[in-house]
């Protein structure tokens, strides 16, 4: 059958073939998160488009609806480390470009995206906050599901009583463990040399002889390979300093650094991109705000002026936080 000489949908490159390839789509990006790698355009081409680049966009639009309608989840486009500085610089590119426009000289362009995806939530922060919440009937519940041969203190400390079952997240060790790496980093002026960053682990009792389950795997890693998988997966970014980009300009100078590896080069760490997408500079602010003004969030039964005095309290902090990490502090991009 053709509607005005188009071959129906049933036929080859008809809305079937965008679904199929869309639901490809689909399982190549849950496969990808499992392992916390960003997915890159020219894999999504080679492994699902099959070399027609052209249907990416159609494709991509699919694949949105069902990750966003059965899974609660989306692929976002990383930004390029270009554009993040880009937008950090603000007024002085804007100063630049007048200068430039007065000189004749023309502006390189910035390339905003980079590419590579990965799947970020898309659930109402509302729902996971009360999906979070125990409840007395949930409790009992797992306490009737539970082998009485299974019943010890141990495994009723595992009982939440909550929608999101923390007892089965074997990563939720090693997401805390990043995020206060991201908040140690975000404190020192969003940059921050090797060697205080290990200091500052020691002092967690987080050392070189530490054994620590990593994010996206079952194995037990040091905390060199830990910081290694953070930077593979986009977390975190160790430079050399005076190291030219890959882009090959030179890179800025930081600050003078404390100590060297066994060849002599210098690093210091920064956000990555991920980091940036998935949590942000400000929610990283308010975990440790939070934290540090003692208070969990649920202070219902506290009173008018107790409330308000942690409120106060967490506001100097993230107040101060902003002042050490050298500007605004960003949200999720």
């Amino acid at each position: 059958m053709e509607v005005d000489g188009m071959e129906d949908d049933e036929g080859a490159g008809g809305l079937d073939d965008l679904t199929l390839k869309a639901n490809a789509l689909v399982r190549l990006a849950l496969f990808s998160e499992s392992k916390r790698t960003a997915l890159r355009r020219e894999e999504i081409a080679k492994k699902v488009l099959g070399g027609s680049a052209r249907q990416f966009g159609a494709v991509l639009a699919i694949a949105q609806k069902i990750l966003r309608d059965t899974f609660g989840m989306e692929l976002v486009e990383l930004p390029s480390r270009a554009a993040l500085e880009k937008e950090a610089n603000g007024d002085k590119d804007a100063e630049l470009e007048d200068a430039q426009r007065a000189t004749g000289v023309k502006k390189r362009a910035t390339a905003a995206g980079s590419k590579t995806y990965i799947l970020r939530s898309t659930l109402d922060p509302l729902i996971i906050e009360y999906a979070a919440l125990s409840d007395s009937q949930i409790i009992e519940q797992e306490a009737a599901e539970m082998p009485s041969d299974d019943e010890d203190d141990d495994a009723a400390a595992k009982r939440y009583g909550s929608i999101i079952s923390w007892s089965q997240c074997d990563q939720l060790g090693a997401i805390g463990i990043t995020y206060v790496i991201l908040a140690l980093i975000l404190g020192s002026g969003r940059v921050m040399n090797d060697i205080d960053l290990r200091a500052a682990l020691r002092r967690l009792n987080l050392d070189e002889d530490v054994q620590m389950s990593g994010l996206a795997t079952h194995e037990k890693l040091p905390i060199d390979t830990f910081l290694g998988h953070l930077a593979r997966q986009g977390y975190i970014e160790r430079t050399a300093v005076g190291e030219p980009s890959k882009k090959g300009k030179g890179a800025k100078r930081g600050r003078p650094m404390q100590g060297a590896d066994d060849e002599g080069a210098q690093y210091e760490w920064r956000w990555g991109v991920r980091a940036l997408c998935e949590v942000g500079e400000r929610k990283v602010a308010q975990f440790v705000g939070e934290f540090m003004a003692g208070g969990d969030g649920e202070e219902e039964e506290e009173s008018e002026a107790a409330q308000a005095e942690m409120e106060a309290r967490r506001d100097r902090i993230m107040k101060g936080i902003e002042r050490a990490a050298g500007g605004a502090l960003m949200d999720v991009k």
